[in-house]
């Protein structure tokens, strides 16, 4: 699994964390007192974009940390802020979730089943992407049970701690034909997350990665023979016999979105209900309809989303970068539980995603990493960083949830804080 690679990513620094957790918050302990750090602030992280380059930005005034010192009858501390959130009708045990991984070669075998345990024994919510049941089958006698969609189902599920966690299965067109989401409804295996409330639905209209358009993935000339009759194949990939497979995006209008919300509350009253948009010009407008029509959590992949494979123009040049849409949605009145995925791999980009209205951010390119570093525990020990530097950040900050923060705690010259 450690062949897997992210260009562009921090996926080093990924690696770091899936290999010793939280120390890698820190510079190397030996360099204490040898080496002066933090001449070249952006050394580590590469160029800013909008959301990097805006500045954290501690008060010297507390109220809120005085409450709590009356509250525990002590000093507090970073260890004192609680980071347990409701997202989308679950309980998380930090402000974060595990963003959907679909029929990708790099999600699917082996790397999909530890991602699956981890996010489970962690107890952050998963989504399991689009087109995994048309490609790779549902999970029946005979099917390939670990790329199977129940596969995943409980690999997740059997290390779940009581309260935690939830499930979130994306259905697009081609789902939809595959009748995903009524199997899943009726199955026996999915009974305990429905039962616990912590099974939900995902609409997807579009994503990240390449905003306006389906799936994608590559074939070989025996996959793209199986799954001819379900996907458009297109040869354009050169003459080794590999063909492009491409998912259809979904027509939408408002009136389409809303009434897509109010027919899988109806068909499915049990289960959750998530819609996920992509980056495009009017994605303040379509998280209203789809929050107002009553979905219990909208998610919005920024343009630096996505894991899957993509044209490689889209994700130079298409889609609103994740600070943009932060601001529309900021601006327009962001649904109640708004959750935001696009290059989260540390806490200080999670706590400016949240302080500009997130309820929770989604770890996709970072979680298949970790897990792939150690399929045992590497998602775990990224996990336990990023929830240090998210009680460090929060409590600089004054406060001791991740639903105080506010947009008077991020700045820069271009994104100043309102008065």
């Amino acid at each position: 699994m450690s062949d897997l690679t992210a260009p562009g990513f921090p996926e080093e620094e990924v690696r770091q964390r899936a290999r010793t957790g939280t120390a890698a918050a820190f510079p190397p302990p030996g360099s204490y007192g040898q080496v002066l750090f933090g001449a070249e602030p952006q050394a580590r992280y590469g160029a800013p974009d909008a959301l990097d380059a805006l500045r954290i930005v501690p008060p010297v005034f507390v109220p809120q940390r005085l409450a709590k010192l009356i509250d525990l009858g002590r000093e507090p501390d970073y260890r004192d802020v609680e980071l347990t959130t409701a997202i989308g009708g679950f309980t998380s045990a930090l402000p974060v979730y595990v963003s959907a991984t679909g029929s990708t070669r790099a999600a699917g075998g082996d790397l999909g089943l530890a991602l699956s345990r981890q996010a489970g024994a962690l107890g952050l919510p998963m989504v399991i992407g689009e087109n995994v049941v048309p490609v790779n089958g549902y999970g029946r006698l005979g099917e390939a049970a670990d790329r199977a969609l129940l596969g995943r189902l409980r690999a997740y599920a059997e290390r779940l701690p009581d309260g935690l966690g939830g499930v979130a299965v994306q259905q697009s067109t081609e789902d939809a034909d595959a009748e995903v989401w009524n199997l899943l409804y009726s199955d026996p295996a999915a009974l305990p997350l429905l039962e616990s409330g912590r099974l939900a639905f995902e609409l997807k209209v579009g994503q990240g990665a390449k905003p306006g358009l389906g799936g994608m993935t590559v074939l070989d000339a025996a996959a793209a023979a199986r799954l001819g009759d379900r996907y458009g194949l297109d040869p354009v990939l050169g003459e080794d016999g590999r063909v492009l497979r491409a998912s259809t995006p979904g027509t939408f209008t408002a009136e389409i979105l809303r009434q897509q919300v109010r027919l899988m509350r109806n068909n499915f009253p049990r289960a959750r209900v998530w819609v996920k948009l992509h980056p495009g010009r009017d994605v303040a407008e379509a998280a209203r309809v789809a929050a107002e029509a009553g979905a219990d959590a909208v998610t919005v992949d920024g343009a630096e989303g996505g894991t899957g494979w993509a044209p490689g123009v889209f994700p130079a040049q298409v889609g609103l970068p994740l600070a943009e849409c932060l601001r529309r949605l900021a601006a327009a009145g962001p649904p109640p539980c708004l959750l935001v995925s696009g290059r989260m791999w540390e806490g200080g980009r999670a706590v400016k995603s949240l302080a500009l209205g997130a309820r929770a951010v989604g770890l996709g390119r970072a979680a298949l990493l970790a897990a792939a570093e150690d399929p045992e525990a590497g998602l775990v020990r990224f996990a336990d960083c990023l929830a240090l530097e998210l009680r460090l950040l929060i409590s600089a900050l004054g406060k001791y949830a991740p639903g105080a923060l506010d947009r008077a705690d991020v700045w820069s010259p271009d994104f100043p804080p309102e008065s």
